[in-house]
């Protein structure tokens, strides 16, 4: 994903911002309004420019020798490129939100409902409990079940493949990740990964899979991800643009 990037000349001066650090800054784009969060880091060399974790806004890192001043003017000049951005992003979650299809291993499905109390979602039939209950709650409840039956094999599939003994696979509701790894040899996934491609759902099993070699997220953890997962990038940037889902 592009970043904006602005380097910081060797004088600059020093100036006082009136917002203090750790305070939310909001800045009028050409058709809303973009809430930008500051986080000075001292091992950083640049200002650096893009969205934040709950991809509502942007978020500015300050280097060492920064200030607020600057990294508001550097968020100004490349406040389009933001808004560009979350256009992009609220237009992915719309479409994924429709109330008349679903995604599904990265594709978007239309649900299909007849008089029989069947929805049809692609090749999958989901048997509604009664003609009262919300639809897409039991759709997802389906996914899960997909989740279940399809997720723990291809973890010992790919665990094989390897070289490498996982102890348990478990399915969970996670809200704010899509994986984990415990010490313990135990794999925690999402069930929401069966709405992402095949190599996204991948990605995030080597992902976990690596923990096992490595427990934490070092530059040896990640050359052994991009080792054993050559897309790992192209995943990486789908999960960014549909980060939403893990909230929806």
């Amino acid at each position: 994903m592009f970043i904006a990037v602005f380097r910081k000349g060797s004088n600059a001066i020093l100036m006082q911002a009136n917002l203090t650090m750790g305070q939310r800054d909001v800045l009028d784009g050409t058709t809303m309004s973009i809430p930008i969060d500051y986080r000075k880091r001292h091992n950083a060399r640049r200002y650096i420019l893009r969205m934040n974790e709950w991809r509502d806004g942007g978020c500015v890192t300050i280097p060492r020798g920064g200030n607020l001043e600057e990294a508001r003017k550097f968020a100004k000049r490349n406040l389009l490129w933001l808004e560009g951005q979350l256009k992009k992003l609220r237009d992915h979650v719309k479409a994924a939100g429709d109330q008349n299809s679903i995604l599904y291993s990265g594709e978007k499905v239309s649900l299909e409902a007849s008089q029989d109390g069947l929805v049809f979602m692609g090749e999958h039939t989901v048997r509604l409990a009664s003609d009262n209950v919300d639809i897409r709650t039991q759709v997802e409840e389906k996914l899960w079940e997909l989740a279940r039956t399809e997720l723990p094999p291809r973890v010992a599939e790919l665990a094989a493949r390897h070289g490498l003994r996982v102890n348990r696979v478990s399915v969970r509701n996670q809200r704010s990740r899509w994986g984990s790894c415990s010490a313990r040899g135990v794999i925690s996934l999402n069930w929401r990964l069966v709405q992402t491609p095949e190599y996204v759902r991948d990605y995030i099993i080597v992902h976990e899979l690596m923990h096992l070699r490595e427990m934490n997220h070092s530059h040896r953890f990640w050359k052994l991800v991009h080792e054993a997962f050559p897309q790992t990038q192209a995943a990486e940037q789908w999960l960014r643009l549909h980060a939403a889902l893990l909230r929806n």
